[in-house]
């Protein structure tokens, strides 16, 4: 598979699925959606190793459990209570942050210059957010939106960290195919057993709505949407991968409007084009120049070069 072809593979499914997990909300507890997507997603791809003849165990087990607590359990549970409190269009603008998440996490972890570029798309981000939950936040306080905006947050942290240990296992010699296989199910062993200490229901899900959701998530955004994210991480590095997130809001915002009746505002569309723009300018020249020379300051104290 070529690069493009997995990078538009990432944004339609990941710029979709933000729209099937708000449709599994309300009918079956938020941990019990989670189990029952990974627990499938884990079936299929396991399956389709054996198929393939293409099994095999990772040479070791711990990245990959870490792995599985970052991308395919807690991560997770961060969105699907952001989904629950505020649209799913904008907990994929929030998401659409994981690239400035991915630079940062990438200088702790494997010491990449932080440039002054990821400075300013940073700062583009921030106040993006600001606009868009302004209203909700600073004028009519509103706990719920602030705990969906945390929760996104959270989310949008735990992904990142997951990308990082990612690409740990690549230079341990783990296929992502196999660290993603083993992985889901160890998400989904983790759900499990979070759903037994906090006493959660496995319900059954009964509309079709549901259903049809979650065989969505399974097997199209979590199987192969992962699969094509890490395999862009591996071939081109997580900075790089991560602008597949300047499109996701793209999709999920036009989809929130049309099925959610997301109301579009002023500040609403200031805040959304901010958080674009500076995820774009995270993959372009822009910002190198003057237009990051106030943040000189904070730069330095980061490393920034």
């Amino acid at each position: 598979m070529n690069t493009a072809f997995l990078f538009i593979a990432t944004v339609l499914l990941w710029g979709t699925s933000w729209l099937a997990i708000a449709w599994q909300i309300g009918e079956v507890p938020i941990l019990t959606s989670i189990f029952y997507r990974f627990a499938m997603a884990a079936v299929l791809m396991l399956a389709g190793l054996v198929v393939l003849r293409r099994l095999s165990l990772p040479s070791t087990w711990r990245y990959v459990v870490l792995q599985a607590l970052c991308l395919f359990s807690l991560n997770f549970v961060a969105f699907y209570n952001a989904t629950a409190l505020i649209p799913s269009g904008l907990v994929s603008v929030i998401f659409s942050l994981a690239s400035i998440f991915n630079a940062v996490n990438a200088r702790f972890f494997y010491g990449e210059t932080i440039t002054k570029r990821v400075v300013v798309a940073g700062f583009f981000g921030v106040s993006g957010l600001i606009f868009i939950f302004w209203q909700s936040l600073a004028l009519s306080f509103d706990a719920s939106t602030l705990w969906g905006v945390g929760w996104a947050m959270l989310g949008t942290y735990f992904f990142s960290l997951g990308t990082m240990v990612s690409r740990k296992n690549t230079s341990l010699g783990i296929s992502t195919v196999t660290a993603n296989g083993w992985g889901m199910g160890i998400g989904a062993l983790i759900i499990l057993v979070l759903i037994a200490v906090t006493g959660n229901e496995v319900v059954l899900p009964t509309t079709v709505s549901y259903v049809a959701a979650l065989i969505y998530l399974a097997a199209f955004s979590s199987v192969i949407g992962f699969t094509t994210y890490l395999l862009l991480v591996a071939r081109i590095g997580s900075a790089k991968a991560g602008y597949a997130t300047v499109l996701f809001p793209v999709v999920a915002l036009l989809l929130s409007t049309v099925v959610e009746g997301y109301g579009w505002t002023l500040p609403a569309v200031t805040g959304v084009s901010l958080i674009l723009f500076g995820n774009l300018i995270m993959f372009s020249r822009i910002g190198e120049g003057n237009a990051s020379s106030f943040l000189k300051g904070v730069g330095g104290r980061l490393g920034v070069k």
